[in-house]
């Protein structure tokens, strides 16, 4: 599957559902499910900027979402105008392009992971899969968790 990094705080507003668009300079053609995974490194000054007063869980997988589409930014004016769907600060204000995010879900236990640049595939190693109780619990608490949620 699919995954994406984003630095905290921002992946931990989208997982909790504030923020619906991730801001890029890059553009994908991507469309569908993907991780949200959370890197070591925490934006400080947006933490601060934010007032957010939480420890934040970072270098793991915090849960899914939907990439719905992507929107071009052709001015600061029209990516002012969304400042409430990305939380972004005027330093990010040379993005050009806003993935728009639904359906996002997170896990209740994030999985340690290594995060990358860009897309990244994430495979979970069938040994793992097979030989670690605690990786299958995991998957099995997750399966449920979002079973029960929409049931």
């Amino acid at each position: 599957m699919k995954c994406l990094s984003v630095s905290q705080p921002f992946a931990d507003l989208i997982i909790s559902g504030e923020k619906s668009i991730e801001l890029r300079s890059w553009n994908t053609s991507f469309r569908g499910e993907f991780l949200i995974h959370a890197p070591k490194k925490i934006r400080t000054k947006d933490y601060e900027r934010l007032k957010i007063n939480k420890k934040l869980v970072t270098g793991a997988i915090l849960g899914k979402a939907t990439l719905y589409d992507v929107k071009k930014y052709n001015s600061i004016k029209e990516i002012r105008m969304d400042q409430k769907f990305h939380f972004a600060s005027k330093d990010s204000f040379n993005k050009k392009f806003g993935f728009i995010l639904k359906k996002i879900k997170p896990f209740k236990i994030p999985i340690p992971w290594k995060g990358q640049l860009g897309f990244f595939e994430v495979k979970l190693p069938k040994t793992i899969m097979k030989n670690s109780k605690i990786v299958s619990d995991i998957i099995d608490e997750e399966y449920r968790y979002q079973w029960i949620g929409h049931h």
